[in-house]
């Protein structure tokens, strides 16, 4: 088979095979003159592999599973493992995701979204991160600076 024959039958585009198998996850046998030829079990290779990236599983996750799949003698309490340890990622990613819509949905509620600039969504963006170094500021008046300009901010479209 060649790479656009795996690719119908896997689902997945042939780039991604190609970056597969320059990874070591799949290796197809190469003909006399460097083409690709794919058997059936890379078919099913690439196809086990796509519906555990479909899950999320990380490359790592993945090369250590489709060795796990292909050894006879495996505990599956390793692949139960390596499945936990997955879903704990999971269900943290779902927590700071939880966060952050709570903390979106406060600020369009506050936002009046009307005519007026006042707007506490982009006020709330504005503010300066707890961890994030603060800039220094000065009370002279610089050569950039502007009248009415406040010492440390930025125009529009100033880079600094």
């Amino acid at each position: 088979m060649n790479i656009g024959d795996v690719a119908a039958l896997s689902g997945l585009p042939a780039k991604t095979i190609r970056y597969y198998e320059d990874i070591g996850l799949v290796k197809p046998l190469r003909s006399a003159n460097g083409y690709r030829s794919f058997r059936e079990s890379d078919a099913h290779k690439l196809a086990f592999l796509g519906r555990a990236r479909a899950l999320g599983f990380s490359i790592e996750d993945c090369r250590n599973l489709m060795a796990l799949y292909e050894d006879d003698h495996r505990a599956s309490a390793e692949v139960k493992d390596i499945a936990e340890h997955h879903l704990e990622r999971i269900d943290e990613k779902i927590a700071e995701l939880g966060e952050m819509r709570a903390t979106l949905a406060h600020l369009v509620h506050a936002c009046a979204g009307d005519h007026r600039p006042d707007c506490p969504i982009l006020a709330d963006l504005a503010k300066a991160s707890k961890n994030a170094p603060q800039p220094e500021t000065s009370t002279k008046q610089t050569s950039e600076q502007h009248p009415g300009q406040r010492p440390g901010q930025r125009r529009i479209g100033q880079r600094g």
